[in-house]
């Protein structure tokens, strides 16, 4: 059975780590001079409210000091995800006097999952402060909560491993990076921020203001949309800077414990030798290179050099989940824009900032799959799942055909809600696929350059659930809401 009560004290010292991340915000809003002082009032309540709750929360449980098991580590994953941006949402309910609990957290939620799709317009205008929160929950959510949560859980005297096994993306790879928990956590996040570091500069040194460069860097290595925009990059016109983006878009997709490895051995040779990456590399860049001699035999742009720079930066875009556009790809012939909603849904790489079903797991049902032909036609062959010359074990095959099916019912389910509703089938059906793979802009009333605002109070809910379920890998959110979970 669950401790319920010890994750709640957990829980409190993750939130009340989480308030202090409101006060980057308010300080750019001070010391930024914003043209109104609502911003600076709105995230100053914003951190006292969840800095009081989180102190509460914590004196109401801190006698409850027990070491979490593994089943602790779903449901502390699940509160982390699903009530954090309850908080989160608070800066801007208050904010924007007329935006609905529902967008204010709908937008929260977008953030931390690393979606990147908003129901905001007008961001452009917005105060500097306001859209460096948006890009802050993206680049807190890219790495995960709870990696963060895990590095200083050991100092409070609880163990974390399960934890990270419970909320990292996708399957998470056999390998002992350090020999604890906490050290990995330590490892991976100076990685990522080493990787955001040099991707600022490289925004700058292609012409973005430095403001620009700071936000934009903090949802490309999320890999969520929120630009500071509406045009997101279209307001750029660079083909540099969609070059920057593209490279650092495509390390984000990238797994970080592969990351880790190159640079602790200073070799490239974990690049080559991870199948996932060659996959994955593999794919979206031939993807690339399809739809821009699709658009160029369709006419859509007058010369091939212009149609490889738009195919390039939006496919990659979406194939990672970052969710950033540099033109209105809806308008495009229909099959290249449902090419890369289909690219966003197993592209990423497993444990990278992405969503989706994972490239790891697409090899595993494509090999699969083989198997099954293979033994159709020699029933009596004995032929295993192998993925870098490693075979892997039945039970890990079925738990991946089992995640599979269970991706394609919910996404079969919700936009069946969303027709349900009264939403027409290509708006419905793209915006619950890039909901569900946290991959921003959908197409027709959801596509780029349009917001989520259109949607009704059901339809937005639908896409929450989607990003929730999405970003906490499906089971990890079922698992809690199951009665098994609460059995001894």
């Amino acid at each position: 059975m669950s401790h319920p009560l010890a994750v709640l004290r957990v829980f409190a010292l993750a939130l009340l780590a989480f308030s202090f991340t409101l006060l980057l915000p308010a300080a750019a809003a001070w010391f930024g001079q914003d043209e109104t002082p609502a911003a600076f009032a709105a995230f100053m309540s914003g951190f006292t409210a969840t800095f009081a709750s989180a102190v509460c929360l914590w004196l109401l449980t801190r006698r409850y000091a027990n070491e979490l098991r593994g089943r602790d580590g779903f449901l502390l994953a699940s509160l982390i995800w699903v009530v954090t941006p309850a908080f989160a949402a608070i800066p801007f309910a208050l904010f924007f006097p007329s935006m609905s609990f529902t967008d204010a957290y709908f937008e929260a939620v977008s953030g931390l999952t690393t979606t990147g799709a908003t129901a905001i317009t007008g961001l452009d205008a917005l105060p500097f402060s306001v859209n460096l929160w948006r890009a802050l929950l993206v680049f807190l959510g890219g790495m995960g909560l709870l990696v963060l949560t895990v590095a200083i859980l050991p100092l409070l005297g609880i163990g974390g491993r399960q934890l990270f096994s419970a909320e990292s993306p996708g399957p998470v790879k056999e390998v002992r990076l350090v020999p604890r928990m906490v050290k990995t956590a330590l490892y991976l996040w100076p990685i990522y921020f080493a990787l955001a570091v040099a991707c600022a500069l490289g925004y700058a040194w292609a012409g973005m203001e430095w403001g620009d460069a700071v936000l934009h860097t903090l949802a490309t290595l999320g890999l969520g949309g929120f630009s500071s925009h509406d045009a997101s990059y279209a307001f750029f016109d660079s083909p540099v800077i969609e070059a920057v983006a593209i490279l650092f878009m495509t390390l984000a997709g990238m797994n970080f414990a592969t990351h880790f490895m190159a640079a602790q051995r200073r070799s490239l040779s974990f690049y080559r030798a991870d199948p996932e990456v060659r996959w994955y590399l593999g794919v979206m860049y031939a993807s690339v290179l399809g739809v821009a001699v699709y658009l160029w035999q369709t006419d859509t742009f007058p010369d091939f050099p212009a149609a490889l720079r738009f195919a390039a930066f939006n496919v990659v875009s979406l194939a990672t989940t970052a969710g950033f556009f540099n033109t209105d790809y809806a308008l495009w012939p229909f099959f290249a824009p449902l090419w890369m909603l289909f690219l966003s849904s197993f592209v990423s790489c497993a444990g990278s900032a992405g969503g989706g079903l994972k490239m790891m797991r697409a090899l595993i049902v494509f090999r699969q799959v083989t198997r099954e032909v293979v033994n159709t036609v020699h029933p009596n062959a004995v032929r295993a799942v192998k993925l870098a010359e490693a075979s892997l074990s039945n039970e890990m095959v079925f738990a991946v055909l089992a995640f599979t099916f269970a991706y394609m019912v919910s996404l079969v389910s919700l936009t069946l809600l969303m027709m349900f509703s009264g939403q027409d089938l290509v708006t419905g059906f793209s915006a619950v696929v890039v909901s569900f793979n946290n991959a921003g802009p959908g197409l027709g009333s959801v596509g780029p350059g349009a917001t989520f605002a259109s949607l009704t109070d059901f339809q937005t809910w639908v896409c929450i659930v989607a990003m929730l379920l999405g970003r906490l890998e499906i089971f990890i959110l079922l698992a809690v809401f199951s009665p098994a979970f609460w059995r001894k």
